[in-house]
């Protein structure tokens, strides 16, 4: 399961480089950093309801949140006791928001003042091929219509709960703008060079 370095890692980076800095937080395994606004939340329906509220007052949104594609219908209060369940015991599922397609398309259309704010998502991935791993990232980004993409592999040993990363970042046409590989800190730094770019 993801552990919030990254996110974190991003939201230090951003305020070191000096913008004001909202991060988004559901469990996460490090400490929450000083001198950014947290957010705490604690569901997939919290996390799209703070995500969207927030977007609305941001010039870029990073959305670096691993959620589940689903949720349970009904949560028990308490344990279900094997007694009560029976020999099975099924959970039904409904999809949860697609916060990041949401965060793009209201970012498609400008602001008031013409502005359109800039929204990253990222892509975590299982898929060892390199090539189908960038055919899998591409696909993602055309579906979910953000302006970059940070796609990473993730397995027992890569990506999630581990001290470094190592991504890719896609443009809008699905270039590869960048590619690093180090501590999050230093991912981190290299996605908010792309972000700050000229042509971003």
């Amino acid at each position: 399961r993801s552990s919030g370095r990254q996110g974190v890692a991003l939201a230090v980076a951003a305020r070191d480089r000096g913008a004001d800095v909202v991060l988004v937080a559901a469990h996460l395994e490090v400490p929450a950093p000083t001198g950014v606004r947290v957010v705490p939340v604690s569901t997939a329906l919290e996390l799209s309801d703070a995500m969207l509220r927030e977007a609305d007052h941001a010039d870029v949104v990073i959305m670096a949140a691993a959620v589940a594609d689903y949720r349970p219908v009904a949560v028990s209060a308490g344990k279900i006791k094997k007694e009560e369940a029976g020999d099975a015991l099924s959970v039904e599922l409904v999809r949860n928001p697609d916060i990041l397609q949401r965060l793009a398309s209201d970012a498609a259309v400008p602001r008031a003042d013409g502005t359109r704010r800039l929204v990253v998502g990222f892509a975590a991935e299982t898929e060892e091929d390199p090539a189908e791993l960038l055919r899998i990232g591409r696909a993602k980004l055309a579906r979910k219509g953000c302006d970059l993409l940070v796609l990473n592999r993730v397995g027992w040993s890569e990506g999630f709960a581990t001290e470094g990363n190592t991504i890719t970042v896609l443009g809008r046409t699905g270039d590869t703008l960048a590619e690093a590989s180090g501590s999050k800190e230093q991912v981190a730094h290299r996605i908010l060079d792309v972000v700050g770019a000229p042509t971003q």
